[in-house]
């Protein structure tokens, strides 16, 4: 399995001959020529992690993509052909099963009226071998069993270091941990943020910025 993180909460996910784009936002441009992509997932509305002036742009680059999102996204950006999915709903897109967990995105504040939020548990089902996918969203309660490579939403402000590191632990410490949702920080807050949920979990923690891939 491949992954390649395309900024901020922007994830590709390649395995069993299949290419899935999780969360092409606003706050990265790296997805924008995105091509040859099977699936489409979309964890919640929020423009950091559905960018509408882009996105149905890259569907039009992309006919053949399956669309799946939270319930509440088409509040936000219309997405022709989007299916929305509920938590403990399964998918199949090429050679992947994904499963939708969660339910709703974390509490920002007492003030601000919670949307829905899905994780995305990627498995390739013919293949065991394989490492499991976990993409989160923005919300850290949901804790499926099995995870061997977690995108690690690592600041939001809706979450402190304390609740990622307990998050981790929670995923019985997947052995590799690749930061994201970190446009909020600075790279020497990166450093520090990745140091110490590393030296506190034993998860390994695989910075892949820049667009950089690596194979799990």
């Amino acid at each position: 399995m491949r992954i390649t993180h395309l900024g901020h909460a922007c994830v590709l996910v390649e395995a069993a001959e299949t290419r899935i784009l999780i969360d092409p936002g606003s706050f990265s441009s790296e997805w924008h020529d995105a091509q040859r992509l099977d699936g489409v997932l979309i964890t919640h509305q929020h423009l950091d992690h559905v960018d509408p002036e882009r996105a149905s742009t890259l569907l039009l680059n992309n006919p053949h993509a399956s669309v799946f999102t939270a319930d509440d996204v088409h509040e936000t950006v219309e997405l022709p052909g989007a299916r929305s999915v509920a938590p403990g709903d399964r998918m199949h897109i090429g050679g992947l099963e994904i499963e939708a967990v969660g339910g709703d995105h974390a509490i920002i504040h007492q003030d601000i009226p919670r949307i829905h939020n899905l994780g995305y548990v990627v498995r390739v089902p013919d293949a065991p071998e394989e490492p499991v996918f976990f993409h989160p969203g923005d919300s850290l309660e949901a804790v499926p069993e099995g995870v061997d490579v977690l995108a690690l939403p690592i600041m939001g402000p809706w979450a402190a270091m304390k609740e990622h590191v307990e998050f981790v632990r929670a995923l019985g410490v997947p052995a590799h941990s690749v930061p994201i949702h970190d446009e909020l920080l600075s790279d020497r807050g990166r450093e520090l943020l990745g140091r110490q949920i590393g030296n506190l979990t034993g998860t390994e923690v695989v910075w892949l910025r820049g667009g950089k891939s690596r194979d799990f």
